[in-house]
């Protein structure tokens, strides 16, 4: 078979073959055994983050965890704003949304840091109901929009009009959650609506129009940290990302049964969950934050400060050079490549306390 990834990237069943296949002794390995055991990592997962999906389906946190005491306490987000709070409240320890969010966070002085990258997602979209009037971009001045304020598709929305020469002002925005754009966009309630897979696939199967795309307005999925935890708990931390390297790569080799515990979770028809899987989603990517994401971060950056999102354009630099945190996927990738090669991985000593 062949598998079509985001970008026409097309990876074939004997490369993925070939690919590493990360059993359960990679996750934390090299990283020293976790301390604490009296108490709780808690995760967040969403149906806009495929492999948070996974691993809770399979259980290897779990499995890693229970026998040292450390339960696994799973938080759902409903949107990268969502998941942002919960950062913040220290509500859970590690959380999954969109760079541009995770970005506004830290900007606005969230003590954050984005340890893995996750999905290259084609996952935001302008949508419009199939017998609305709206064609194209230009067409939304004077109208109203639905949009998640603080999201993806909120960025996607100001990039967009911006290039298309309307003036974001001239827009009425509805600050709805994703779920509840879509609804009002069905109901005619807004001329459209910035959309979020899996949602939006599932509006689109029922006859909505993605009237505009733009893969290059959509930022990476980034898997974020608080600095306290990943001073506090450096184990822990590797022991996520290894996981979701895992899953990454047993993604990559499953999938359709990916797309089947997407459908499951999101509650929606397997061959929406395909169209996510299989058109708009790129797993085949560096875990590691570097210089792609910074791209495509320093231009989103300044719209923060046109929306009001952040105060100063200071602050945006100093997120720019703070937020990532490497060493983790570095490590896991380094690991996925001695395993790959049949070479023993260097461990390093356990800081974790």
């Amino acid at each position: 078979m062949t598998f079509q990834f985001l970008r026409g990237g097309v990876a074939t069943a004997s490369v993925l073959a070939l690919s590493v296949t990360l059993s359960g002794c990679l996750v934390g390995e090299g990283s020293g055994s976790i301390d604490n055991p009296d108490d709780t990592l808690t995760l967040d997962y969403a149906t806009y983050s495929p492999l948070s999906l996974i691993i809770k389906d399979q259980g290897w946190l779990e499995d890693e965890l229970t026998d040292q005491g450390i339960s696994v306490e799973w938080v759902y987000s409903a949107g990268s704003n969502k998941a942002n709070e919960n950062l913040r409240a220290e509500a859970i320890d590690i959380g999954s949304a969109a760079g541009s969010a995770s970005l506004l966070n830290r900007a606005n002085g969230a003590p954050v840091k984005t340890i893995a990258i996750t999905n290259q997602p084609e996952w935001s979209a302008l949508v419009t109901a199939a017998d609305a009037d709206i064609s194209s971009v230009a067409d939304l001045a004077g109208g109203t929009v639905a949009a998640t304020r603080g999201t993806d598709p909120f960025f996607f929305l100001i990039q967009a009009l911006q290039e298309h020469g309307v003036d974001p002002a001239s827009v009425e925005i509805q600050n709805l959650q994703h779920a509840d754009g879509r609804q009002a966009m069905e109901q005619g309630s807004v001329d459209a609506w910035a959309g979020l897979d899996p949602i939006m696939a599932g509006a689109e199967a029922e006859g909505a129009q993605l009237m505009y795309r733009d893969v290059e307005l959509n930022t990476y999925n980034f898997l974020n940290a608080t600095e306290e935890f990943v001073q506090d708990h450096p184990d822990r931390a590797q022991l996520v990302v290894d996981t979701y390297e895992r899953a990454r790569q047993w993604a990559l080799e499953h999938p359709q049964e990916t797309a089947e515990i997407l459908a499951e979770e999101a509650g929606i028809e397997i061959e929406v969950a395909e169209t996510v899987i299989f058109e708009r989603s790129n797993l085949d990517i560096s875990p590691v934050p570097g210089p792609d994401q910074l791209s495509v971060l320093r231009t989103i950056g300044p719209i923060f400060v046109e929306t009001a999102d952040v105060d100063r354009p200071e602050h945006i630099q100093t997120a720019l050079d703070e937020i990532f945190e490497p060493r983790f996927a570095e490590q896991a990738q380094h690991a996925g490549k001695h395993q790959h090669t049949g070479e023993t991985a260097p461990t390093e000593k356990s800081t974790d306390h």
